[in-house]
């Protein structure tokens, strides 16, 4: 048993040693959100990797491809379904629609599932301000008519009052009358409140961005588009990108044979707009005139031409806000959209082009250098604009990859713990992924390895910690450890001559 004296100095040892922990513990703590990066997560409807960065030498998407230009890029991603709110509360949950029991839009996970934790609730949890903007979680029962608030943001989210809108009698015929068409394509200075949707979020999204330029907490921020979701209902301007001499139709435009009635949707959505029902098309199979193919596609394109532009004004936002360099942007799509491919139009299937989206990340620092003082990474591109050049990605990723691994990516960019893999059953756990994390794609030192693996977990979490801290807490840690050498070298020499 060590002399009393000794005793002392380790018990005095032990209170300096806690106090330090406690204090440095708190350093980063601080640090962490001080330093933490943002989340920009903006997600479109229906919208198909029909965009120049993904190959499509028609479609003009210079801001998107200017985005993917800087980004890590996977060519083949998938939705867990091609219908939106069982899409989006996967992704969003991190869970498949076989755990959160939703496959329609008629019930909230919450309820009849289990209390399953999003991903904005989880930055919300990590001291994040998290912001929805346009549509992120489907509205309705699904996310239980308020876009899962509270639970989910830190104040309600925001839709634009055009919206209400968008399935009214707004589309002007060639009779001069209005009705509710497909094909929208509208002067917006004649539509009610003289704007349309997505311009609304995007200068909403644009507004929050200021007000978080000088906040001390980091920000989430959903931003949900509309377009292409039908009706196509977009600036009439942006057809003359598309002239209808230019659409070709799909390359496989035939309903295979034998294909079983199961796998076929009859895209009764689309039959129910006015132009469709004037073209008395047979159910299930159609077909629909080549003609009207032609200009059904025609308007998709345009309506992706528009959501660029939208997409192009909120990332220049991003740029002169100075936000750029500490603020992760992903993109991607709730699921595809079928334009005539097998017979099929809209989603509804588990064809191909209903299930693969684009999915691409913004890291400062990883996936881009970081911008230098007046350096402008995403300056706005007109894509009317002729001497507009295809930008090809930063990166790109070939590996099969699916939505419901968002939750466990967007964790560990942003430097928070990544859930770990759900048990199962798991309907008791509130927070837990069932996708593959994707930071091994970004070549992080140490990250090779998917983080739920126990000894990858342990490693994130310490690297994830001293990584937080500052130069200072550093110097006071060598500090402190030269004390303690100290005192045990004294401690010793004690214990010696007293023996």
């Amino acid at each position: 048993m060590p002399p009393p004296r000794t005793s002392r100095c380790l018990l005095l040892l032990g209170l300096v040693l806690g106090s330090v922990c406690v204090t440095l513990g708190s350093q980063a703590q601080a640090s962490s959100t001080t330093d933490a990066l943002n989340v920009l997560l903006i997600i479109v409807d229906d919208l198909r990797p029909s965009l120049g960065c993904y190959g499509d030498k028609l479609v003009r998407s210079p801001n998107i491809d200017q985005l993917a230009s800087h980004s890590l890029l996977f060519q083949n991603a998938f939705a867990q379904q091609a219908v939106c709110a069982p899409s989006r509360v996967s992704f969003l949950t991190g869970r498949r629609p076989d755990t959160t029991r939703l496959y329609d839009f008629n019930s909230y996970w919450r309820v009849h599932a289990g209390n399953f934790s999003t991903i904005p609730q989880y930055f919300k949890d990590n001291g994040y301000v998290t912001m929805s903007v346009g549509k992120v979680f489907h509205p309705g029962i699904s996310s239980n008519h308020s876009d899962d608030s509270p639970y989910s943001w830190s104040f309600p989210p925001y839709h634009p009052s055009s919206e209400k809108y968008e399935n009214t009698k707004t589309c002007r015929g060639p009779d001069g009358e209005l009705h509710a068409n497909l094909l929208c394509p509208v002067d917006v200075v004649d539509v009610p409140e003289g704007t349309l949707p997505d311009k609304q979020s995007t200068e909403e999204a644009i507004r929050l961005l200021e007000k978080m330029k000088t906040s001390a907490s980091p920000f989430f921020l959903a931003v949900g588009y509309h377009k292409p979701h039908i009706p196509f209902r977009y600036p009439k301007e942006f057809q003359k990108l598309y002239p209808l001499e230019n659409i070709t139709l799909a390359p496989d435009p035939e309903v295979p044979d034998g294909l079983p009635p199961v796998a076929y949707n009859p895209w009764m959505d689309i039959r129910q707009r006015e132009d469709v029902q004037a073209l008395n098309i047979s159910v299930p199979y159609g077909p629909i005139p080549v003609d009207f193919q032609r200009k059904i596609r025609q308007s998709y394109f345009a309506s992706v031409s528009y959501l660029d532009t939208q997409v192009g004004h909120l990332l220049s936002a991003l740029d002169d806000l100075q936000l750029a360099n500490s603020t992760i942007v992903a993109f991607t799509s709730d699921h595809g959209w079928a334009l005539g491919e097998h017979g099929e139009w809209a989603k509804y299937s588990n064809f191909d082009v209903a299930t693969r989206v684009p999915l691409m990340f913004y890291v400062p620092g990883r996936t881009a250098s970081l911008p230098e003082a007046d350096e402008k990474l995403f300056p706005y591109v007109d894509p009317f604009h002729s001497a507009s050049e295809l930008m090809e990605p930063g990166r790109q990723s070939m590996d099969l990859v699916e939505l419901v691994s968002l939750f466990p990516t967007l964790a560990g960019l942003a430097g928070l713990q990544v859930p770990p893999r759900c048990p199962v059953p798991s309907f008791h756990v509130e927070l837990c992924r069932e996708g593959k994390s994707l930071l091994k794609h970004f070549r992080f030192h140490g990250l090779e390895e998917d983080p739920y693996l126990p000894e990858s977990s342990v490693f994130q979490e310490a690297s994830t910690f001293f990584g937080r801290w500052s130069p200072s807490a550093f110097s006071l840690l060598f500090f402190i450890l030269v004390i303690v050498v100290t005192v045990f070298s004294v401690t010793f020499t004690i214990q010696f001559v007293s023996s």
